[in-house]
């Protein structure tokens, strides 16, 4: 039976946040056409433009004339022929091109600036991941870098040829996204930080270099220029449930939670196919719970905080002693935990001991996500990840034991294989939703 993945693959941009409204004219109307088109053809593929028209409802003609112009804007292109009907010569099929299309995700995190540039066929074009000391340095030493790093990538990605049409930054903590503040983020110790003004102010001397067109559409073509790319904010662990939701729907998953696995925990929340944010953005933020007795002091001040049990730094606590080379911050996180995971292959008993207390001291969080969201995919992100084949089982039969419906109401616990890169891979595919949402806008970037 074929099944219309359409109805149960949602819109990037609705899953984050909502779009302005578009005035009902002839641009308007070809912006929505063109925007049917491409989003059928990423959620059911390639197909011939007689099938484009008839799932879309459109008429052939239509189809002829929208599919010529997405062909010619680079964001389809033609493959392999397609037989229509059981008489006639084959026809070609469409579907989604855009290799030189980019969307950008930087990620700000406790011990590391992360950046992964995407392109429309889900093509990783470039990823980089840095070192820093976020809690030391203050907000604008860190947008300022961070900005440097996205401005080398905008760099990369046009000397490829390539063009960006967003960039989305993710913090933890508390964020408005419409205002582009992140409004309290304990462990970087951010509050009220105009983050993407700062952002764009550091990007301010690239942009124009970056973006602007060298030469002008057709005329009547394009009438509206867009010469800079958008610049979004957004929670890093709902961009991390968002990066696991998009493969995760093509296997008919709605519901589904992301534990983030860094110095902080965090959860991203996808109920029946939306994110849910909560009414002040605040949704997910677990890790200051008091759900395992712990004698460390949070960086919110209190103690008995989630986190302080089963977060980065409780992982290193109880695996080395601190004059260990992992705990130093210098050092890329990824490192550090393959430094251990070695250590864990070697059978060494104080890391495995790490590992089994880190699995005991998940299950009461976990549980407590099965049994208040029931989402039928559980994934663990960042260093739980790293140590899926020891935390996994464990943690799944502590959770069934816990949970009050059978079976665990029905969850899977998986890690997760996109690494410390989820948030950043969800922030790419936020900015390139927007090519989906206006591909008149990307198009008329072509060129750039």
């Amino acid at each position: 039976m074929r099944v219309n993945r359409s109805a149960r693959v949602a819109d990037v941009q609705g899953l984050a946040i909502a779009g302005p409204v578009v005035r009902r004219d002839r641009l308007s109307a070809r912006r929505a056409n063109l925007g049917a088109v491409l989003r059928l053809l990423r959620d059911e593929g390639p197909r011939a433009r007689t099938r484009i028209a008839d799932d879309t409802g459109l008429p052939r003609t239509t189809v002829v004339h929208l599919v010529a112009e997405l062909l010619d804007g680079g964001l389809v292109a033609e493959g392999e022929p397609e037989r229509d009907g059981a008489l006639g010569r084959p026809a070609l099929t469409v579907g989604i091109d855009g290799a030189d299309v980019h969307g950008i995700g930087v990620e700000v995190n406790v011990d590391y600036l992360g950046l992964l540039a995407l392109n429309l066929r889900g093509e990783v074009a470039l990823e980089r991941r840095t070192p820093f000391d976020v809690p030391r340095a203050d907000p604008k030493a860190t947008l300022d870098e961070t900005a440097r790093l996205v401005a080398a990538a905008l760099r990369a990605v046009r000397a490829r040829g390539g063009r960006t049409v967003g960039v989305t930054l993710a913090t933890p903590g508390a964020v408005d996204v419409a205002a582009g503040v992140v409004g309290y983020a304990a462990n970087i110790g951010w509050r009220g930080v105009r983050a993407l003004a700062r952002l764009r102010e550091g990007l301010a001397g690239e942009l124009p270099e970056l973006f602007l067109q060298d030469r002008p559409p057709e005329p009547g073509m394009y009438p509206e220029l867009y010469p800079e790319p958008d610049l979004y904010l957004e929670n890093d662990a709902k961009l991390g449930a968002l990066a696991e939701y998009v493969p995760a729907s093509a296997r008919g998953v709605r519901d589904l939670v992301y534990v983030t696995g860094q110095t902080g925990v965090g959860v991203g929340i996808i109920a029946g196919g939306r994110l849910v944010r909560g009414a002040a953005g605040h949704a997910g933020e677990i890790g200051h719970l008091p759900l395992v007795p712990s004698d460390q002091r949070c960086c919110c001040g209190r103690r008995d905080c989630w986190e302080t049990t089963v977060g980065r730094g409780a992982l290193l606590r109880y695996a080395a002693d601190p004059a260990d080379a992992v705990h130093d911050p210098s050092v890329d996180p990824a490192y550090r935990l393959a430094e251990l995971r070695r250590r864990a292959r070697a059978a060494d008993a104080r890391t495995l001991d790490a590992l089994d207390r880190i699995a005991a001291n998940l299950g009461p969080g976990l549980a407590l996500l099965a049994d208040v969201l029931n989402p039928r995919l559980m994934v663990l992100g960042g260093h739980f990840a790293y140590f899926g084949r020891y935390l996994t089982d464990k943690v799944a039969a502590a959770v069934g034991e816990r949970v009050i419906a059978p079976r665990g109401g029905g969850c899977e616990i998986v890690p997760s294989g996109l690494g410390f890169a989820a948030a950043a891979r969800g922030g790419a595919l936020l900015a390139l939703d927007a090519v989906y949402r206006d591909p008149i806008r990307a198009m008329a970037g072509r060129g750039v």
